[in-house]
């Protein structure tokens, strides 16, 4: 009498291995590359966000800031109708020994609503101390001058100041050399704007992806 022995197969380890290397080190390689990929796209979407977050914060004080000058000064907002664009910046001004200011804004063309974010920033000697908020409104009287002002960057000098007839007069701002500049701190509106030696320039990280 024949008996029918059932065997089971065994599968041997370093034989599968080696008859499916190529197989596996694809797989690895796959594996490895979007491993990498990932962790190099986290940084870059983390900027990403963050640089859209900045925008926001700014779009907002901006806003702010326009709506409350065209409510304190009613000739600021017949100054603006007759303007090309306007910028917004809001910065911290430190004294201590030395005042310095940082801070960020934009420049925005008024027809087709285009902006253009920006950094400013300010290094000079001053006896006292303290931190102030300011914010900064500029009336762009042509083109040219807004061109220049976002494109290629500008330096205030003594000769920018807004226009101040005598205190307990009202303040009268006009244009010149095709800009007009309004000044506010933690007590409103300042007669007269002191934005001498800040430096305003367009940020690179903030217009990327605009």
């Amino acid at each position: 009498m024949q008996t029918n022995r059932c065997r089971s197969r065994r599968v041997n380890p370093t034989g599968y291995a080696r008859a499916h290397k190529g197989e596996i080190m694809a797989k690895s390689i796959t594996t490895f590359t979007l491993a990498i990929l990932i962790l190099a796209a986290s940084p870059l979407a983390m900027a990403g966000e963050k640089q859209q977050k900045t925008r926001e914060a700014i779009d907002t004080v901006m806003e702010e800031t326009l709506q409350k000058l065209f409510k304190e000064k009613e000739s600021a907002k017949e100054l603006y109708d007759k303007s090309y664009g306007y910028a917004v910046f809001s910065n911290m001004k430190v004294a201590i020994l030395l005042t310095s200011a940082r801070g960020k804004g934009a420049a925005i063309h008024k027809e087709s609503g285009k902006k253009t974010y920006m950094k400013m920033g300010s290094l000079g000697v001053n006896v006292g101390y303290g931190i102030q908020k300011m914010q900064v409104v500029f009336l762009f009287q042509n083109k040219k001058v807004f061109d220049n002002f976002g494109n290629k960057g500008w330096q205030a000098d003594a000769a920018v100041d807004a226009a101040l007839i005598k205190k307990g007069v009202t303040l009268d701002v006009e244009f010149r050399n095709g800009i007009a500049v309004y000044q506010f701190t933690d007590k409103g509106l300042m007669l007269q704007a002191n934005i001498s030696g800040t430096k305003y320039w367009k940020s690179k990280k903030l217009n990327k992806g605009v």
